[in-house]
């Protein structure tokens, strides 16, 4: 192989394995979804890591572009269609619930006190 074709198959490589990475990660948190309790949840990722190692030593370049489209719109069937979201993040039921208060209003913390000169 020529430097230019050894530089785009390690780019490319280098593009499947990031996306086989973000499609094993979004499973994964897509899964906790779906387990209502750990124990539960212990086993279908176990599932997952196993059906992610079965594919491990593929070679072809093709092959490996075809499963990942294979496994991306396996995702996306099955993806939960309520994820849970922690509260206090964005479209959590707390986020923002105590917003900061608008520029221009000043907060005294004087507790009733007066200045008495």
């Amino acid at each position: 192989m020529s430097g230019a074709t050894t530089a785009a198959y390690l780019a490319r490589r280098a593009a499947q394995k990031e996306r086989v990475r973000i499609l094993y990660r979004r499973a994964l948190k897509d899964t906790l979804n779906w387990a209502v309790h750990r124990h539960l949840f212990y086993q279908d990722a176990s599932d997952l890591r196993e059906k992610f190692e079965a594919n491990k030593r593929v070679e072809d370049l093709d092959t490996i572009d075809r499963m990942i489209a294979d496994g991306e719109a396996s995702y996306n069937k099955w993806r939960h269609p309520d994820p849970y979201i922690v509260p206090w993040a964005p479209g959590g039921s707390k986020f923002t619930r105590n917003p900061v208060p608008p520029s221009g209003i000043e907060i005294v913390y004087d507790y009733g006190r007066e200045d008495n000169d």
